[in-house]
């Protein structure tokens, strides 16, 4: 008997993968966890039915959205990551050696230690001694902390279930209330094919407030579409500026990241503009 894994991306579009072992299969207070050992991807994570890591191609999404905010920056100290409970978000910021605080805000504790059992190529850094790790919802967190943070990393699920409230404008203003004056935001926000209107409303959200919005994108191949899109947010800094690819590199074992990936990633064709 063959055993597939199906993601229901759109009322009329699912994505299938064979299915070796069903690692584990639970339901913690917020989601469904599942961890399996896909055909295509390796060992996998899933949360409520959608796909959020594989060992195949983790390290292109962590990079992308850790490396393209922090580069902009260009010396960021104290950083937040709302979400992002498998780690790997924390490994890549913390290869910048300026880096004094990180702040990992996950609602959902279960996905953190079933990540440092199952996936501990990325949740093992979650134990570095910069690394603070707060299981709590991450609107209310930032709501109390304003001008705090250089860069917020949006490193969320699906915009379903405990998700949802980070697509908001409320949220995005709240997140810039959180950063220090020039302070730079990103969120993933979905496939540009399957979630168009999500990107244009988090787009539209982010020009409200900061003087920079620029949208970029990453081949992720696990993921609907094989393409992903991340909104930047900047208040002071542009990410194509002069100085960027000296800046970024710096930024040393990486697998996908480069300079020219960084300065390339925000070169979109104008189907893809917002």
């Amino acid at each position: 008997m063959e055993l597939w894994f199906t993601e229901k991306q759109t009322s009329a579009l699912q994505l299938s993968c064979r299915v070796k072992e069903v690692i584990l299969h639970k339901e913690s207070a917020h989601q469904e966890i599942a961890v399996l050992d896909t055909e295509p991807f390796g060992k996998t994570l899933a949360l409520d039915g959608f796909i959020q890591v594989t060992l195949l191609d983790e390290y292109i999404y962590h990079e992308m959205i850790a490396h393209v905010p922090m580069v902009t920056h260009g010396d960021p100290r104290n950083v937040l990551i709302i979400g992002g409970g498998d780690g790997g978000s924390v490994r890549e910021v913390l290869k910048h050696p300026g880096v004094e605080e990180v702040i990992l805000v996950e609602i959902d504790s279960e996905v953190i230690e079933v990540c440092r059992r199952y996936f501990p190529e990325t949740a093992r850094f979650l134990d570095d001694p910069r690394v603070k790790v707060y299981t709590e919802d991450g609107r209310e967190y930032l709501n109390h902390r304003p001008g705090e943070y250089d860069v917020i990393i949006v490193d969320s699920t699906e915009p379903t279930g405990p998700a949802a409230a980070l697509f908001s404008r409320d949220f995005f203003r709240v997140s810039f209330r959180g950063l220090r004056e020039n302070g730079v935001m990103v969120s993933q926000t979905e496939s540009p094919f399957y979630n168009r209107s999500l990107l244009h409303s988090s787009c539209a959200y982010t020009r409200e407030l900061f003087p920079c919005c620029l949208v970029y994108m990453a081949p992720v191949p696990s993921y609907p579409g094989g393409l992903w899109s991340f909104t930047l947010g900047s208040k002071s800094s542009h990410p194509c500026g002069d100085e960027v690819k000296s800046r970024a590199a710096r930024v040393e074992n990486c697998g996908y990241y480069s300079p020219e990936v960084h300065v390339s990633s925000f070169n979109l064709s104008p189907p893809f503009l917002t």
